[in-house]
């Protein structure tokens, strides 16, 4: 399908980058965004835009995921401003909460890394790549306090939770992106909100190379895969492929503002 954006995938994690990318292009996608997960590892994911080509563009997003925050130092704003001023950052991330582990010894980190994430947000307009796992409650707090000081565009990647996170995201301004989940048999409750969310803030993802979509699950995933994912939104949604595609693009396009340009 012509066109799709994969909003979030992991180059440096995948094992073979060019097949990668060339299945991409076979399956017709028109970029990728390589997200960080470690703010001291950021050249890495500039070195990875290399790959980038009219054909099939190539950018990229730094921050730290929450699992490493306690782990990495709280880069200072500046340093943060400097680093995003890269034509090929298109955002900044990923950063959020994630209490799977359940570690109360690195909430503080965590919350702290958020905040500063939001921060760069909010004075360069490139959107927050948020990851957020059983921790809606706080996520939705530090959400609605940070919007108080000002605005900042933002998305819920790898949407996994229920209306509340949803509404509650959607009315600070903030779009949701689908991953492999929404094809996974369980999780009606994500299918649900993609189903009512509105169609000016849907993206989509892979997340790779995790969360294969079916019929791929089991499998590594590919931002390729994408086509998977945006099948089944179109199929929840009423909309043919080509809709779905143009729809996700032309979003993908305002909230990555650097990546229209």
């Amino acid at each position: 399908m012509k066109g799709l954006i994969d909003t979030h995938c992991h180059l440096d994690r995948l094992e073979d980058v060019p097949a990668a990318l060339e299945f991409a292009r076979h399956h017709g996608l028109a970029g990728m965004i390589t997200i960080g997960t470690r703010w001291s590892e950021r050249a890495r994911q500039l070195a990875l835009t290399a790959h980038d080509s009219p054909e099939l563009r190539v950018w990229c997003a730094l921050g730290t995921h929450p699992d490493h925050a306690h782990e990495e130092a709280l880069p200072s704003l500046d340093e943060m401003l400097t680093a995003l001023e890269a034509p090929q950052v298109v955002a900044i991330g990923e950063s959020g909460l994630d209490y799977f582990h359940g570690t109360e010894a690195v909430k503080p980190a965590q919350q702290a890394s958020f905040r500063r994430h939001i921060e760069a947000a909010r004075v360069t307009g490139l959107p927050l790549v948020i990851h957020t796992r059983q921790a809606d409650d706080d996520t939705i707090a530090i959400l609605q306090d940070e919007h108080e000081k000002g605005a900042f565009p933002f998305l819920i990647h790898c949407f996994a939770s229920g209306a509340k996170l949803a509404e509650a995201a959607l009315a600070l301004g903030g779009y949701l992106s689908f991953s492999g989940l929404l094809t996974f048999k369980k999780c009606e409750e994500i299918r649900e909100v993609a189903r009512h969310a509105p169609e000016d803030r849907l993206l989509v993802e892979t997340d790779s190379p995790f969360l294969a979509p079916v019929p791929k699950r089991g499998k590594p995933n590919t931002p390729g895969y994408v086509v998977h994912t945006a099948q089944r939104l179109a199929e929840e949604r009423g909309m043919t492929m080509e809709q779905l595609a143009a729809v996700t693009r032309a979003n993908t396009q305002r909230l990555f503002t650097k990546s229209a340009a």
